[in-house]
């Protein structure tokens, strides 16, 4: 069983960082690079990285030292890029499988669509609430108070939607509602009120496009996972029938 849910998340996740890092290519990196002509010319490799992560909440400012590496422009930062993609999808699809195994909530291809939709409203849309995408040249809040109140949101909202499917009763109705009002009553980390050269209307479509992305990239992974747990069921299905 292990191995078939590693095997699925596998898959999952290749299809799943495939298909998002064609959007990214084709929506999210222009405009990353559309903010760093406004900062002055300085290109951060990193951006294109953690906007391809569809559940990134507010990305940080960086700067690189001379001497740092970083993956030069054309097919070696594309290759490096699919390969963040891929190896966040790979950890996002383990987590969604634990899940359904530990609360023994399949995933198929029937409901693939409503566990993609889940992991995008607890990973991407609830923490965006409070920390929206945010571009190169923006002021952000500390980065370990960003995390910290992330990973609060996405547990919280994560763990609501498992009670409510787990449990059909009124009562864990209203729990999960709390859950996932809760984060939210906590205020976000704010990012001090810097000036920035990065347009607004240029935000606003960054902000729309990494949202979508992590639509996109959500729904792709639990229809993937969900296909590959039916074709494995079955096989083991007819594999049992062969030796009944």
């Amino acid at each position: 069983m292990f191995r078939n849910l590693f095997f699925a998340a596998l898959v999952a996740a290749l299809c799943a960082g495939l298909v998002t890092s064609a959007f990214q290519a084709w929506r999210v990196t222009p405009l990353i690079f559309a903010a760093e002509a406004f900062e002055g010319g300085e290109v951060d490799h990193h951006h294109e990285e953690e906007a391809g992560d569809a559940t990134a909440a507010a990305v940080p400012a960086h700067s690189h030292d001379e001497d740092e590496w970083m993956p030069q422009d054309g097919f070696e930062r594309t290759a490096y890029t699919v390969l963040a993609n891929f190896l966040m999808a790979a950890g996002y699809a383990l987590i969604i499988g634990a899940v359904s195994v530990v609360f023994n909530l399949p995933i198929t291809f029937a409901n693939g669509v409503l566990w993609g939709l889940g992991g995008f409203a607890a990973f991407t849309l609830a923490p965006a609430l409070g920390l929206p995408p945010g571009m190169p040249g923006m002021p952000v809040a500390d980065t370990l108070a960003r995390q910290l109140w992330w990973a609060g949101a996405a547990i919280s909202t994560g763990a609501a939607l498992v009670l409510a499917a787990k449990i059909r009763a009124p009562w864990a109705l209203a729990v999960a509602v709390a859950l996932i009002i809760l984060p939210h009553l906590i205020q976000a980390p704010v990012a001090p009120d810097e000036p920035t050269s990065v347009p607004p209307r240029m935000t606003a479509e960054f902000v729309s496009a990494v949202i979508f992305n992590g639509a996109l990239f959500w729904v792709a992974l639990g229809l993937a996972f969900g296909r590959i747990n039916d074709y494995l069921a079955a096989r083991v299905g007819v594999r049992t029938g062969a030796l009944a």
